[in-house]
């Protein structure tokens, strides 16, 4: 069974401006990459659509659809210090979300095995009621609401490897178990939260599962917390679908961050990721693009995660203990131990 991808121009439209890191040019960037790939016979084209405002209305009230809405045809419209929107950017935003769910409908309809949607702007910190760090709507979040309600699901795993802690999608399903938000992020930085005691409140206590990492954290520390920690929680989660905010700030030579992450460790992170998912879910993955801000960083970065996807995948690795792991380990269990064991 193939892998979807989603790769439309109309996520260029989304104009954020000069200087801007959330630019077209990172989807350029990935679309050149794209026209390379060895194996573009195993990748199923899907088309994006735009999501319906009942679907955006899952996680987002109306007030903010119609915030969002208002800047249609407006050359420039401020969210917030470092979030814009331009004439065509609720489009944009909209067909972002319809293209996750998109992808999720052909997963359950036996159409693909996994995919990634390329989309722009990216989704996870955009809160509820709020646009928040380049984002206007909170794709994945969207995407685990509909899945719930639509397939009539019980858990949905949402993986987060973007840099930056996804504050939106974790305050949307903040009080529930019926999604397990799970996270790898450097900490301290933006938005400055996820921190270890952000657990979850009343019935979601326990499913909000974040790791918050030092700077300088290289592919081994990565790897060992998917391969030791992530993967036991979600064997023990047993979700029935597996969603990932796929971001790629943390490469090494990314500007917007510290970490020291290379290609391989993204293939790493990708293959315990479907791993997991092959043990849970019958292999039930779907990735969306969040960050990622060194261009030639992304395209490759981008080409060793379809590399997994696709099953092309590079030897595995024989992950080092780091001094760093261990104390990032011992410091989870201590947190963690109540809800999940590893």
């Amino acid at each position: 069974m193939q892998t979807g991808i989603i790769f439309d121009d109309l996520f260029l439209e989304h104009d954020t401006g000069p200087y801007h890191p959330e630019c077209k040019e990172r989807l350029i960037s990935i679309g050149e990459a794209l026209q390379s790939c060895p194996y573009s016979d195993r990748l199923f084209r899907l088309k994006p659509r735009p999501a319906r405002e009942s679907e955006l209305n899952l996680i987002h009230p109306f007030s903010h659809i119609r915030n969002i809405q208002r800047t249609a045809g407006q050359s420039f419209t401020q969210l917030d210090s470092d979030t814009v929107a331009s004439a065509r950017s609720y489009e944009v935003a909209s067909n972002a979300v319809g293209s996750i769910l998109e992808m999720i409908d052909a997963l359950f309809s036996g159409q693909i095995q996994n995919g990634f949607a390329f989309v722009r702007p990216p989704g996870h910190h955009a809160e509820p009621e709020r646009a928040m760090g380049f984002c206007l709507f909170s794709n994945i979040a969207i995407g685990a609401a509909y899945a719930l309600k639509k397939f009539k699901l019980s858990r949905v795993l949402v993986i987060d490897f973007d840099v930056h802690h996804g504050n939106g999608t974790q305050s949307a399903f903040y009080n529930q178990k019926e999604v397990l938000y799970l996270s790898t992020h450097q900490f301290p930085l933006y938005p400055g939260t996820g921190d270890f005691p952000e657990l979850g409140s009343g019935g979601g206590k326990g499913f909000t599962v974040n790791f918050p990492l030092p700077a300088g954290c290289e592919d081994d520390t990565y790897n060992l917390i998917f391969e030791k920690m992530v993967t036991p929680i979600g064997e023990a989660y047993r979700p029935e679908l597996v969603l990932v905010s796929a971001g790629f700030d943390a490469y090494t030579q990314d500007p917007l961050a510290g970490m020291d992450v290379t290609p391989k460790g993204f293939s790493g992170i990708a293959r315990a990721i479907l791993d997991l998912a092959d043990k849970v879910c019958e292999g039930r993955v779907v990735l969306a693009l969040e960050g990622g801000y060194h261009l030639a960083g992304l395209q490759r970065c981008v080409l060793y995660v379809l590399d997994e996807l696709t099953r092309n995948g590079h030897p595995r690795n024989d992950w080092k203990q780091t001094p760093r792991f261990r104390s990032i380990l011992e410091t989870a269990k201590k947190y963690f131990n109540p809800y999940w064991k590893f």
